[in-house]
């Protein structure tokens, strides 16, 4: 701690406020707020601090801390939101391009209202829908809308085309009319007032009931679309109330498509879980009106890892809500959000009314909070299968890593190995197989750690690649000339070369990588490094270790190990280097993990039952069954267990023979 911070931390006042903290460069890497501002920042520099891994690495990079003080909470929270939002520090969860979202706008300051796409709500008397994650949502929302409810899109200033609101025409005003609608009136799209085909009151009722369709209320635009088909029947304009019939059935028929909820009451309700990966979390949203599902929207926060899923949703919240022209009467969320009291005063003041965060443990609103989890999870896996989908971002990561790496090209075949145990039991080894950066699954292998006991990693690694990279012993010269066969011989124990220095060829035909990245860090990759030397195989290899936490070195982000060099290489967090890096590698765990929980259920569920010959695993079954338990098996008679559906009186008694009560 240098004598800035020092002074800065003995002159905290003790209000409420937003601290900044800044490295030695003087960029801003934090903004948090406080209800004490001298308890809530010295508790960062504290020697019985237990601070997370990226709270340390965070505080042994900060140089400078300036501070604001407010009047109460509810300001340091909307001041700390604009300052993320302006700075984007470095070490706070950020609502990834935040600023891009798209809405739906309804501009009622306009005559003859539009609804168009726009990119920022602003507070300005029209009405605003979203955010939507993808200007495609937008768009076919649009298109959905203009083909139910006919107002118009073009760009026209319609102040010309009806008298003012306030009814008092000036002298000689009369309206100035196009001279011929546009195509969009005759295929139905609009009821063209630049023509004077429609009344502006007219034209407000079918804005009126967009808006109710945005908000869900879809009942009530039935409702309003059936009396006005009804007049119109009376009136003989038979025309008229059959396109009205024909938009009732459209709007009929989305709200079939539509998932009904019966959630308790009736009220608005936005429902948020979080799913997390390496330093992403995609907070998933599904929004309820009147206890239907009218849409949901999913948004990538990054900066995660290391941080608490209360502090992620407090972060979500209040940067969604903080732009989010709607809030409900009720928000339900997976996890409690830090600093609950302090965001649920801000959202009442937001939304003008009272408002409740519920985070329920069991029953319906549990169910649906798993199932926005679910669709949480699956987008975080369609991000990475869409990034890997993406030929010029693979493209540019291989090159990165040649550049990184001081490679001779960008690396065409990647093996990535990881290391699967718990406690060193059913230890399990993965190797995944990555070509022009997408994955190759029918190259995937796995390897069943036999030579090692216990948790070994740095052994394991060596055990597999052993295997990987095990090569036939060279055949000498006489056998060469003799045709004699040449003699298998455990890998572990067989020579490279013959006595007159011929390498042995590779036992697999399994193309060699051009690059080779280890789970692990220094200690993993030199085990690794000490086999490839030993089986004479020159591949460029790494290590990937997570970042750890400590007071006297601390990453700021992962660590790729090089031979024969101390300090580990870290990319910047945005480089798709090291994004396509960390895929490679979840995905060997993945594949590692799947494969020792295959085991380890293998050996959980092995029983004495399956050492009986003539004990199948339908017999197993059978007797499992009925009896309950190998206890109660042992403790029937022969003819008890002769009588279980599939057994005999002999595999009775062989079944008494080898488990029976002694």
């Amino acid at each position: 701690m240098n004598d800035k911070i020092r002074s800065v931390l003995n002159s905290l006042p003790h209000k409420p406020g937003i601290y900044l903290m800044k490295d030695a460069q003087g960029q801003i890497i934090y903004v948090g707020k406080a209800v004490s501002l001298h308890q809530r920042v010295r508790s960062y520099f504290q020697e019985s601090a237990d601070l997370s891994p990226k709270n340390r690495s965070m505080v042994a990079r900060v140089d400078d801390i300036e501070y604001v003080v407010v009047e109460n909470e509810i300001e340091a929270l909307v001041l700390e939101s604009n300052y993320i939002k302006q700075y984007r520090p470095k070490y706070n969860v950020l609502l990834r391009d935040d600023k891009n979202y798209p809405y739906i706008k309804v501009a009622l300051s306009e005559d003859f209202p539009r609804v168009y796409r726009v990119r920022n709500y602003q507070r300005d008397g029209n009405r605003y829908f979203g955010p939507y994650t993808s200007s495609g949502a937008v768009d076919a929302t649009l298109d959905l809308l203009n083909k139910l409810f006919p107002f118009r899109t073009c760009r026209y200033d319609g102040s010309a085309w009806a008298p003012p609101r306030n009814g008092q025409t000036p002298p000689g005003w009369k309206p100035k009319y196009l001279s011929r609608p546009c195509t969009q009136y005759y295929i139905h799209r609009c009821l063209a007032p630049c023509v004077g085909h429609v009344t502006r009151e007219e034209y407000d009722a079918i804005i009126e009931q967009v808006i109710l369709f945005l908000e869900g209320k879809h009942e009530e635009v039935l409702k309003q679309l059936e009396a006005r088909m009804y007049e119109a029947a009376e009136a003989l304009n038979f025309e008229e109330a059959a396109r009205l019939r024909d938009r009732i059935r459209a709007v009929e028929h989305i709200l079939e498509k539509q998932r009904i909820i019966n959630t308790e009451g009736q009220e608005d309700q936005d429902v948020i879980a979080l799913a997390g990966a390496e330093d992403e979390t995609c907070a998933q949203v599904f929004f309820f009106r009147g206890g239907k599902l009218i849409g949901r929207e999913y948004f990538i926060l990054q900066g995660t890892r290391d941080s608490s899923p209360g502090e992620i949703m407090s972060s979500f919240l209040q940067q969604f809500y903080e732009s989010a022209p709607h809030i409900p009467a009720e928000i339900v969320l997976e996890v409690e959000p830090d600093d609950r009291d302090m965001l649920l005063a801000w959202l009442r003041s937001r939304r003008g009314k009272a408002i409740n965060l519920s985070i329920p443990r069991r029953g319906e609103k549990r169910s649906l909070i798993e199932l926005v989890k679910q669709n949480a999870q699956e987008v975080l896996e369609q991000q990475r299968i869409k990034w890997l989908s993406d030929s010029q971002k693979t493209q540019l990561a291989l090159e990165e890593l040649q550049a990184a790496l001081n490679l001779a090209a960008p690396p065409y075949r990647i093996e990535c190995y990881d290391i699967s145990n718990i406690q060193g039991s059913s230890a399990v080894g993965a190797m995944v197989v990555f070509e022009a950066g997408r994955p190759k699954p029918a190259e995937y292998r796995r390897f069943r750690i036999k030579s090692v006991e216990g948790a070994n990693d740095p052994a394991s690694h060596q055990e597999i690649l052993r295997r990987r990279f095990r090569r036939e012993p060279a055949p000498s010269r006489d056998a060469a000339d003799t045709g004699a066969p040449n003699s298998n011989v455990d890998d572990e124990r067989a020579g490279v070369e013959n006595a007159e220095g011929q390498v042995a060829a590779f036992s697999h035909d399994w193309p060699l990588p051009d690059l080779i990245v280890i789970d692990g860090g220094k200690a993993q990759l030199n085990a690794a490094l000490q086999v490839l030397q030993e089986l004479h195989v020159e591949v460029p290899i790494i290590g990937l270790a997570k970042e750890e936490g400590s007071h006297s070195r601390l990453p700021t982000a992962e660590e790729i190990y090089l031979p024969r060099t101390a300090e580990p290489l870290r990319l910047p967090r945005t480089s798709q280097g090291l994004y396509l890096l960390q895929r490679i590698r979840d995905e060997a765990h993945r594949f590692g993990i799947t494969y020792h929980r295959k085991l380890r259920s293998q050996r959980t569920f092995k029983s004495q039952l399956d050492e009986i010959p003539g004990i199948g695993p339908r017999r197993k079954q059978a007797l499992l069954k009925h009896f309950g338990s190998v206890q109660a098996i042992r403790e029937a008679s022969v003819e008890e267990l002769a009588a279980v559906e599939g057994m005999t009186r002999a595999a009775a008694e062989k079944v008494k023979e080898y488990i029976g009560s002694s």
